[in-house]
């Protein structure tokens, strides 16, 4: 834990896992309840437009005219992939249609804050790793705050007691996810403008596809492939210039 790195740094990164990591993934959640994963997903995808318009306002950082269409290109190909999926039914519906939209906007939005704030305090060739320990370590407190809140945190800790299988998987998740992807994550943000590398790591949905049909076996409407081959070619178009 980078106890040295300055008060000012501490904070961009603490407020980046507050609102990027916890706040963001608890509207993304909500939003798959209220509509399914794939509209909620969806309105997660204008999270690389939203945060290019921020690095545009408060750095000053300009796509060209290719780097744009190419940043329009993949996300129209994500989304594409995404909408192609199989049909999903929406079990336990925790609200209405108009508030999972609303939560998926949320999102999107505190994704791309998190990536803008990040980036601020990623300046001086600060460590990504370090970096992303503050936030993670903020965006625990947070999670643990609102569990609490909500009277939860001891049957969360319970659950994970009763049931050590999906304890293990879950580790493994958040090693992949909110450790080792997250960290590169940041080492994009610190190498390259923010809405470049925010569309970059919007490709899960995209990559999600072979996986699901090796290892799940699920069928998918080769439509989806197009997509996929759209995605590719806007990233293509990314590394053009």
């Amino acid at each position: 834990m980078p106890v040295n790195a300055g008060a000012d740094r501490w904070l961009w990164f603490a407020l980046s896992g507050a609102i990027g990591y916890a706040l963001g993934d608890v509207f993304l959640f909500q939003s798959f309840l209220c509509i399914g994963t794939q509209r909620g997903m969806l309105m997660l995808s204008l999270a690389p437009l939203m945060s290019a318009g921020l690095a545009w306002a408060f750095f000053g950082e300009m796509l060209t005219g290719i780097q744009m269409l190419g940043v329009l290109v993949t996300l129209a190909g994500i989304a594409w992939v995404i909408w192609r999926r199989r049909g999903e039914d929406i079990p336990n519906q925790a609200g209405s249609p108009v508030q999972g939209v609303l939560f998926g906007l949320g999102a999107a939005i505190g994704q791309a804050v998190g990536y803008v704030l990040s980036k601020q305090g990623l300046t001086d060739n600060f460590s990504p790793i370090a970096g992303n320990s503050i936030r993670m370590l903020a965006a625990v407190i947070v999670l643990r705050a609102l569990a609490s809140i909500q009277g939860k945190a001891k049957i969360t800790i319970n659950s994970m007691r009763e049931k050590p299988k999906v304890f293990g998987w879950l580790t493994m998740a958040a090693f992949t996810g909110p450790v080792l992807g997250a960290t590169l994550s940041l080492f994009a943000l610190q190498h390259t403008q923010v809405g470049i590398a925010s569309t970059l790591i919007a490709l899960p949905p995209v990559f999600l596809l072979p996986i699901s049909w090796i290892v799940f076996k699920e069928k998918f409407d080769w439509s989806a492939v197009l997509g996929t081959l759209v995605a590719i070619g806007g990233v293509a178009l990314l590394f053009l210039t």
